[in-house]
């Protein structure tokens, strides 16, 4: 690196389809210590066509998902060479977590979507992808990623907590990170809403109108996940499997279904941080004022709401320097986070063409 810094593009799709984040980083080592800025950021909305593939994907035929990681790999590609186009930013590296068709390390499979060959096919520049299998392969969940992020980025804070499609912490206790996924937050929430016409509850303002059912929440709260130790980590199987059947059992109104798994959400994250330490919050749920409040009246911890760059682009940020840290070789995938027989370097590298 030289001191120089580096600029690279990350790319993020979250489960909570709630679009395409795309981040142009740089990063640069000062007095040892790694820092980073945002230069240009953008999301992109994804169409009523692409939410119904990527939705519809983990019931497809085998050929078919084939297809579709080519297909998604050419919309991110263009996509990322659109973006960078228009900014007339150049970046030496791509670093993309694709989408997540199925996730079960229970069984040592996961999937993400979006051919990292045809993003450095169709933009000439070095791209990054398949974080998550290595560690698979070596034992471990293959998630979360972000935690060498929080730790190397964002340090200052004692936790750091993302509240997107599902909830997650990392934390850093006797010299080890760990981290695991909490519950899940904007998958159940956007799913109920939709129910009712709603893309998604916008401020929460639909489930505080609600009632909380007693019996439901604590159903929810009786789930053996979060009995068990980390590392663990949650996938859609999990909530088509063991947490949407419990909802789907109970005719009470959706506002009521709604308002209950608030009240999860904000309990099962109230018992995580020490009191006074502080917490750093992003994710497209820190935006969900009503959400915010209740993790705030149940837990002691200090809650930090950043600038709203950081909440809304904290992941695409810590996926470009997770393919950083990957093109030099350096750790990207903790054990102690992810259960792994050690810590790795992940990622698939394909390398591009510098002519373009």
């Amino acid at each position: 690196m030289n001191n120089n810094p580096v600029f690279v593009l990350g790319i993020m799709s979250g489960s909570s389809l709630d679009g395409l984040d795309l981040a142009i980083c740089s990063f640069s080592k000062k007095k040892g210590k790694w820092v980073f800025n945002l230069v240009k950021e953008t999301t992109i909305s994804y169409t009523a066509e692409w939410r119904t593939k990527l939705e519809q994907a983990p019931e497809s035929p085998g050929l078919s998902l084939v297809y579709l990681d080519v297909e998604f790999g050419k919309y991110l590609g263009k996509q990322a060479a659109m973006f960078l186009s228009k900014t007339r930013k150049k970046v030496e590296l791509i670093s993309s977590h694709g989408h997540t068709i199925f996730h079960q390390p229970d069984k040592g499979i996961t999937y993400q979507i979006g051919s990292g060959s045809e993003i450095a096919a169709i933009t000439g520049i070095t791209t990054i992808n398949n974080f998550r299998s290595p560690d698979l392969a070596l034992g471990g969940q293959g998630a979360p990623l972000v935690p060498v992020g929080d730790e190397l980025l964002f340090g200052n804070y004692d936790y750091c907590l993302n509240l997107g499609g599902f909830a997650n912490i990392s934390y850093s206790d006797s010299d080890q990170r760990i981290a695991f996924d909490i519950c899940p937050v904007n998958t159940v929430l956007n799913t109920l809403a939709q129910l009712i016409g709603q893309p998604f509850d916008r401020d929460g303002q639909t489930g505080r109108t609600g009632q909380p059912d007693k019996n439901l929440l604590e159903k929810l709260n009786s789930l053996p996940y979060y009995y068990n130790p980390a590392p663990k980590s949650l996938g859609k199987e999990w909530l088509i499997r063991d947490f949407f059947p419990i909802i789907d059992k109970y005719t009470i109104p959706v506002c009521d279904k709604i308002r209950t798994v608030y009240e999860h959400i904000a309990t099962r994250i109230a018992e995580i941080p020490e009191d006074g330490k502080s917490v750093l919050l992003t994710g497209g749920g820190t935006h969900n004022k009503f959400l915010i409040e209740l993790i705030k009246k149940y837990s002691a911890g200090n809650y930090i709401i950043p600038d709203v760059k950081i909440i809304d682009y904290k992941e695409a940020i810590i996926f470009a320097f997770l393919g950083l840290l990957r093109l030099r070789g350096d750790i990207n995938c903790l054990a102690s986070v992810t259960g792994a027989s050690r810590d790795s370097s992940s990622g698939a590298v394909y390398l591009g063409n510098k002519d373009k």
